[in-house]
């Protein structure tokens, strides 16, 4: 079980911190959720607690893992389908799995499609959002800010 003080994912979120925990009223149903700040754009998350195993909640990655990580990032794309739909898709599911060397894989090919051949509306903005819950968590594991996460990526991605 998680404390407050303790760094988390949320997949599909993001990472960050637990500020603390509260019980909430919601259709007559009484629940406990941590309450959880994120590291950029000062938003908070509420995380029910009796379900964080299915939710897929873990802690935020070591430092050691984070190098993993960036050479996930540094290596050359891997195959996509030419199809956008299928090639969505495949993302998608890669997003939602909560693993963030797939997420770190979804970034560098996107990243590489677009200074290629450009993304279209869609991508771009799963782009963003794969992106955004990347450097959520590097800005935690390297305690670094949001801008130097972002140029990080950047940097690495060829």
């Amino acid at each position: 079980m998680f404390d407050i003080g303790d760094k988390i994912v949320y997949p599909m979120h993001g990472a960050g911190i637990i500020e603390g925990i509260e019980e909430k009223e919601i259709l007559g149903e009484k629940k406990k959720y941590f309450i959880m700040k994120m590291p950029m754009g000062e938003m908070k998350v509420m995380v029910p607690m009796d379900n964080i195993e299915d939710i897929g909640i873990r802690e935020v990655i070591s430092l050691e893992e984070l190098e993993q990580v960036l050479a996930v990032l540094g290596d050359d794309k891997t195959k996509m389908p030419q199809n956008w739909n299928r090639r969505f898709r495949a993302n998608m599911d890669k997003i939602k799995s909560g693993d963030i060397f797939e997420i770190a894989s979804v970034v560098r090919n996107l990243l590489i499609r677009d200074r290629e051949k450009g993304l279209s509306t869609g991508e771009r903005k799963m782009l963003n959002n794969a992106k955004q819950m990347l450097v959520s968590e590097i800005v935690l594991a390297k305690e670094i800010d949001e801008i130097q996460a972002d140029e990080l990526i950047e940097d690495i991605v060829k």
